[in-house]
């Protein structure tokens, strides 16, 4: 099993998320637990995106570290803006994963 982390950006895009979508994304963290790769697959295969109606998450999976961290969210609009913003981030959201591996 893999375990979930939601980072603080992701909780800040979704904090006023419809409580329908909310109800949805609750349930993300088991799902993904079981099965990190069931996301499509972006750039990387690393790198994924789950939908919840027209919202889109975007997470990264450490195979090594057994971890998957919720990074973003997104519209269909600025879909491309976000990734593009992940992929420039990498190096960073590994420091943090391995940092929350520590503890």
């Amino acid at each position: 099993m893999f375990k979930v982390i939601r980072t603080n950006t992701y909780m800040n895009e979704i904090k006023n998320w419809p409580k329908q979508y909310k109800l949805s994304e609750d349930k993300l963290p088991l799902k993904l637990s079981l099965n990190p790769f069931s996301g499509s697959q972006l750039s990387f295969s690393f790198l994924r995106e789950k939908r919840i109606r027209e919202k889109r998450i975007y997470y990264l999976i450490y195979e090594d570290l057994k971890l998957v961290l919720l990074v973003a969210t997104s519209s269909k609009k600025t879909q491309q803006k976000t990734i593009d913003n992940i992929k420039e981030e990498l190096k960073e959201f590994r420091k943090v994963a391995e940092s929350i591996m520590l503890y």
